[in-house]
């Protein structure tokens, strides 16, 4: 099916003209609503997907942050591997950035013994964004881009709702689809919301190691940005002579000539254990290499203290969007008048969006929790094989531990499927465990695997029997 071909099917029970209706509906093509309308439509699925920028990826192609790492399987190895093979991966080591490794202003390699060696490999964001688009209509999923997602609707199912149209807007009006399998790839579970499906709201307390800060607060989403003409030569050997490695001289510098905006370079919390610490604060440049030579991504988050829940208020949202482009603007030009190696540089990229780190958190037919992890639980519809990954909540602790399908699976919506950042985790499980590239992926093939199994056996996800992990 493609948009010339698409004919009106009629209209809703509220009037809205159905253009189209697929076996699955997939809402949003970040990483998991790409992985899961892919695995739906090789498995003989219809696949109608919706995005609402022009292209999938999200945060990862939309939003700039472009991490390319290890392919673990499935979608997310051909991703890579298909990345690689198009030139789209730029990889940096320490022949390339001999300074990089331990350098306070890396983001991810800060951490690592001064001089050793390292790798950090990213994917040029437009490339891969044009690249996952081709592998969709390769696959016969067709995509509408440029479309949001604004309402459903829905009709009683025994004791539960299930959805029956996607209300979308493009430029040709309010329009809805129809389908037998929803999957909520949005990213902030819109499609949760908009069906009534019970929901908490982003944000909490941080852990009680943490005393200085008693509020509820979302960890904070950031707009990603690129510089290009840097000479991070010149730069690092400016730290080391000026023994500034952070280059709070020059901060401190541009702050007393009224250079920098309070709401830059923000210390973080001084407590032990802060979830999420490193984007509550950005006391320093936060940058990483990406797309080639002397271009930098850098990081500008939204104040912690501001609690915007950007994924549900709009005046928050338009907040975030205006005070960010502002401090971007403030940024590059204090890199440009006192930082050496930046003098040159100018703005070559601005994400489309601002990404939202911590929102709605669906209520599933079980909700994952800290303690899940801490006690190694084992599940009988356990998606996964169990799997070791990092807790932020918990000062950084790495578990052992499986996901069931019950995650997956919204209270009170008979035919809707969870993904990604989306899931049903708590609060202290979601961020920086469930929500990247690589997991996102497979939560999404997840999804599409089981839409495609209650297809074939002609029931709802809720009814469909989950015994094994799915292998990746």
């Amino acid at each position: 099916m493609n948009s010339s071909s698409i004919q009106p099917l009629g209209r809703t029970a509220r009037g809205v003209p159905v253009i189209g209706e697929a076996d699955v509906v997939v809402i949003g093509a970040g990483p998991g609503g790409f992985a899961a309308a892919l695995r739906a439509r090789r498995e003989g699925c219809s696949v109608i997907i919706v995005e609402k920028f022009d292209m999938p990826g999200g945060v990862h192609t939309s939003g700039l942050q472009g991490a390319a790492n290890m392919g673990v399987g499935g979608i997310h190895t051909e991703l890579m591997e298909r990345f690689a093979a198009a030139g789209a991966i730029y990889t940096a080591t320490e022949k390339e950035l001999p300074d990089w490794a331990g350098n306070a202003l890396s983001h991810y390699d800060y951490y690592l013994e001064p001089g050793s060696p390292f790798r950090r490999a990213s994917f040029n964001p437009d490339a891969a964004g044009n690249i996952m688009l081709r592998m969709l209509d390769e696959a016969g999923v067709h995509a509408i881009y440029g479309a949001a997602f604004v309402d459903v609707e829905m009709q009683p199912d025994g004791g539960q709702r299930r959805i029956t149209h996607a209300i979308i807007e493009t430029v040709q009006g309010r329009q809805a689809i129809q389908g037998r399998i929803f999957v909520e790839g949005s990213g902030t579970a819109e499609v949760v919301a908009r069906a009534g499906a019970p929901y908490v709201r982003g944000g909490g307390r941080q852990p009680e190691t943490v005393t200085t800060d008693a509020q509820a607060r979302p960890i904070p989403g950031g707009l990603l940005w690129i510089m290009s003409g840097i000479d991070f030569a010149r730069t690092a050997a400016y730290q080391k002579r000026e023994n500034d490695p952070a280059l709070s001289k020059l901060i401190n510098a541009a702050r007393a000539a009224g250079d920098i905006p309070p709401e830059l370079y923000r210390p973080r919390l001084a407590d032990q254990g802060v979830y999420g610490d490193h984007y509550i604060g950005h006391p320093t440049v936060d940058m990483s290499p990406i797309q080639g030579p002397g271009t930098f991504i850098l990081w500008q988050n939204v104040p912690y203290e501001w609690a915007l829940h950007m994924d549900d208020d709009a005046e928050h949202a338009s907040r975030a969007k205006r005070e960010l482009r502002r401090l971007i603007d403030a940024e590059a030009a204090f890199l440009r008048k006192y930082a050496p190696g930046f003098q040159d540089a100018f703005i070559s990229h601005v994400g489309r969006y601002v990404g939202v780190r911590d929102g709605r958190h669906p209520i599933g037919e079980y909700v994952f929790s800290i303690d899940d992890a801490r006690e190694q639980r084992r599940f009988p519809d356990a998606v996964t094989r169990p799997m070791t990954k990092t807790f932020f909540w918990d000062r950084y602790a790495r578990y052992s531990f499986e996901v069931p399908y019950r995650c997956f699976l919204p209270k009170e919506v008979d035919n809707l499927l969870l993904t990604g950042a989306s899931l049903s985790f708590t609060f202290e499980t979601i961020f920086m465990v469930m929500r990247n590239f690589p997991w996102c992926c497979q939560t999404g093939e997840v999804a599409g695997h089981a839409a495609a199994r209650a297809i074939r056996e002609g029931v709802s996800p809720k009814q469909l029997r989950w015994t094994e992990p799915l292998p990746f």
